[in-house]
């Protein structure tokens, strides 16, 4: 059972792990063995709330597929454990960023303050521009 936070959980059930052979580099380790992990989770018959699942269904990702499908690939490590716990904490974060509420903006106005420091910088840096030109020489 995969928490994602006090009141929702994911049953291990309702992800597909599948290990696979890993890309890259590795040598004859990575032609042998399945240690990369595959995950896939369905977010339509999946138990997650159905606040949950508008939220997941209606952002568009590169990780979650038009049929609403997340699918993962974690082949980071040589372990074919440590990659299904890491495909699990990226699914973990994926649920949590997609779901969590972004705070409003509320539009705010620059002070006075604000207003005077920002007028009397811009008047210092134009005197010391103004004294990077040529110099010229008093006609006598």
């Amino acid at each position: 059972m995969i928490e994602i936070s006090r009141t929702v959980t994911i049953t291990d059930d309702e992800l597909e792990i599948t290990a696979i052979r890993a890309q890259g580099a590795g040598g004859q380790h990575v032609n042998k063995a399945s240690t990369a992990i595959h995950l896939r989770f369905d977010i339509g018959a999946s138990g997650l709330p159905e606040y949950y699942k508008t939220r997941l269904l209606e952002a568009s990702h590169h990780l979650i597929t038009a049929d609403g499908v997340v699918i993962i690939k974690a082949q980071e490590y040589r372990s074919q454990e440590m990659n299904r716990e890491a495909a699990v904490a990226r699914l973990v974060a994926l649920i949590k960023e997609l779901t969590t509420e972004q705070k409003s903006r509320r539009a705010t106005r620059p002070t006075r303050a604000s207003k005077e420091r920002r007028l009397t910088q811009k008047s210092q840096k134009s005197a010391v521009k103004s004294m990077r030109g040529k110099v010229r020489r008093p006609t006598e």
